[in-house]
């Protein structure tokens, strides 16, 4: 998974460098839209609403345009309405990959994203051909340069995590999405400092992709894949090499 986590990491720091020019607002917009619509306006009683205000903060948007976003998800405001989609796929090299889009236009979206993946060497696969391999969970990272391990590891354990990994740079905990609060609180009542705390989708098993050739092209797909509109996350069980993550980053 070091691979995986470590690419998330670099995805959401990329995001708020790309909210600052503008491109971000529209997926944490449909995403607390979504949020309040499902689950109610009030963040206190909605774990998922609370999250996207957190992601909203993190991109600096505006809080005039998220208090219309959330009343635009219960109806307090007219707007669009988006329905949830899953869909799944391979990448290049086996990869499974699960992209969870919110459309108006769910054909669109799917012709869409097929067309992402087919340009890719990509191809989707049918419902539940990928999904298994995933499960839904509390992702919190934190910077390993300096930390006491196991004073991480007590602060997180009584929390209510479920693991703890120190991989190359970072510490990733991983916890019951459920727990991912209480766990989040308790790191900052400890002074620790978080770089990510999300709910994410955590492979139980990663496919390694060593050829650089290969490499490249999935994370080109990756890319192309969350740069889609309708796109809100994109989840994939690959574990490359550190040395080609970073030279893709940079490319």
């Amino acid at each position: 998974m070091a691979g995986h986590s470590k690419w998330k990491g670099i995805k959401h720091k990329k995001a708020i460098v790309d909210a600052q020019r503008g491109k971000a607002f529209s997926k944490v917009i449909r995403e607390l839209t979504a949020a309040a619509r499902i689950g109610g306006g009030s963040p206190d009683a909605n774990p998922r609403l609370r999250l996207a205000i957190v992601k909203a903060r993190e991109v600096n948007l505006p809080k005039d345009t998220l208090e219309k976003a959330i009343k635009r998800g219960t109806g307090d405001l007219p707007g669009q309405a988006y329905e949830e989609m899953v869909i799944e796929g391979y990448g290049p090299g086996g990869v499974a990959i699960l992209v969870e889009a919110l459309s108006d236009n769910k054909n669109r979206t799917s012709a869409e994203i097929r067309s992402l993946f087919s340009r890719h060497e990509g191809n989707l696969a049918g419902a539940g051909s990928v999904s298994w391999i995933f499960q839904k969970k509390g992702l919190i990272t934190l910077p390993a340069k300096g930390l006491d391990e196991e004073r991480l590891m007590n602060s997180v354990l009584e929390a209510g995590a479920e693991d703890l990994k120190i991989e190359g740079e970072q510490a990733v905990v991983t916890t019951d999405p459920h727990a991912l609060e209480s766990v989040k609180q308790a790191l900052q009542a400890g002074g620790f400092t978080i770089d990510t705390a999300e709910l994410t989708m955590v492979p139980s098993s990663t496919v390694r992709v060593e050829d650089p050739g290969r490499a490249k092209l999935l994370l080109t797909l990756l890319d192309v894949l969350e740069e889609n509109e309708d796109s809100q996350h994109v989840y994939a069980n690959f574990d490359i090499p550190d040395a080609l993550l970073a030279e893709h980053v940079g490319a």
